[in-house]
């Protein structure tokens, strides 16, 4: 199934971020998936279900994660907002995370 991924890692480290809980959801705020990194900071596929054309939002937990750790961060959550053209192309939405910032792009 062609679909979303992702990987978080830490900044600071330079390590992965395991164990951020994701969630998938639709243009509604429709929760169509939920997933938490593995031991590389990564979810291979977010997705449970085929994506169709529209606008999806990855929203990452980082307020639990930065307390699991004992960080102080600025971020509570992060909400990735994208659109969904071709549903054939693979989708992959990277973060690199520190406490005071994050950035994103499009993967392949």
């Amino acid at each position: 199934m062609t679909g979303i991924s992702t990987h978080v890692l830490d900044a600071v480290s330079g390590s992965p971020a395991r164990g951020v809980a994701i969630s998938l959801r639709d243009s509604t705020g429709t929760v169509l998936a939920t997933g938490v990194t593995d031991d590389d900071g990564r979810i291979a596929q977010v997705n449970t279900e085929p994506v169709t054309p529209g606008t999806y939002h990855l929203v990452f937990d980082t307020g639990r994660w930065f307390d699991t750790h004992g960080i102080t961060g600025f971020y509570p959550e992060i909400d990735i907002c994208f659109a969904v053209d071709d549903p054939t192309r693979h989708h992959h939405v990277p973060v690199l995370l520190s406490p005071y910032s994050y950035t994103t792009y499009r993967g392949s």
